[in-house]
């Protein structure tokens, strides 16, 4: 059975107010993430992060943070980790992005050591760290369960390796790609010894109406996500006073390409099929809803997601 959930990007294309974002997203999120504060306001859903973008923090911190997140939560936790894709964030924070996979592997050992409850040190090249131990250790032992967000085939090979479950799918990549990660996901999987399969989800731009002209206009929407997600990635991103421009691909995909191969938007019967087929070519375990999309209002977001709880959810039961 797939289990459902849902992912916050926060944004705004036309650059509301801070307080006005979070208070969209506290009324979405009644279940959803926000990380403590949800998790002590609920008592049975789990909680996830999406993701922590590891190499930007010392992992220490990272590491103490989601241990003291897994008591607050009552072991209700899944940790998102990432290694970063944006050469805007890593420029603004002193770092280079081509250093990521290096800091990637380092932090990873320590918060992996860091929650043996055990004292350790490390040395590496970019980090050293004298006889240690964290506080508070994690309350699922031993740890809570570990997603790696990947996008390459190198990324879902080193997070197979090392046993993390993996997280794809996203704006950007089609259902034809995710069909070949899925083979390499496997293929890797063979290939380590005793290994066990780990967990698999995609996360998809998700919209549910009853006609066809609005989902056309969603799939608009979802068109700024995607134009925002591989500009940054592919550093070709422009911003202005503090807000990303949507700046379009080179031979990005038409609305019927966008409807039939990136997105699940359309009536509840459309969005079955494209979840089912989803399950079918990828063999997921987990499906991540995107319900807030573009500049959408938070009544059509709200709407979508009731019709979703209703018409497409019982399908999965």
């Amino acid at each position: 059975m797939i289990k459902f959930g849902t992912f916050l990007l926060m944004q705004s294309p036309t650059a509301r107010p801070s307080q006005e974002i979070y208070a969209r997203g506290v009324e979405i999120a009644r279940p959803a993430q926000f990380a403590t504060y949800i998790a002590a306001k609920t008592t049975r859903l789990r909680v996830g992060t999406a993701v922590i973008v590891v190499p930007l923090h010392h992992p220490l911190v990272v590491a103490e943070e989601i241990a003291t997140l897994d008591q607050l939560g009552g072991g209700r936790v899944d940790i998102g980790l990432g290694r970063g894709y944006q050469y805007y964030e890593f420029e603004r924070l002193g770092l280079e992005l081509d250093h990521a996979r290096e800091r990637w592997e380092e932090s990873v050992d320590i918060i992996l050591k860091a929650f043996t409850g055990k004292p350790f040190t490390y040395a590496g090249k970019h980090f050293t760290i004298p006889e240690t131990t964290i506080f508070p250790q994690p309350l699922q032992r031993p740890h809570p369960p570990i997603w790696v967000t990947a996008q390459s085939p190198d990324s879902i090979e080193a997070a197979v390796r090392r046993g993390f479950n993996v997280l794809t799918g996203g704006l950007g990549v089609s259902i034809d790609r995710l069909a070949q990660f899925r083979r390499l996901f496997d293929k890797v999987v063979n290939e380590v010894q005793g290994g066990r399969a780990p967990a698999i989800g995609v996360q998809r731009a998700v919209y549910v109406t009853d006609n066809e002209a609005d989902a056309r206009a969603a799939a608009q929407e979802a068109r700024w996500n995607m134009r925002v997600t591989l500009s940054l990635r592919n550093h070709y991103e422009k911003v202005e006073a503090g807000r990303a421009i949507a700046v379009p691909a080179p031979n990005e995909p038409n609305i019927d390409e966008l409807l039939d191969k990136y997105l699940v938007i359309g009536t509840p019967d459309t969005v079955i099929r494209q979840i089912k087929r989803v399950e079918e070519l990828v063999g997921i375990s987990h499906f991540n809803c995107s319900f807030w999309i573009g500049d959408m209002s938070q009544a059509r977001v709200l709407r979508s997601m009731e019709r979703f709880a209703k018409d497409v959810f019982p399908a999965f039961r």
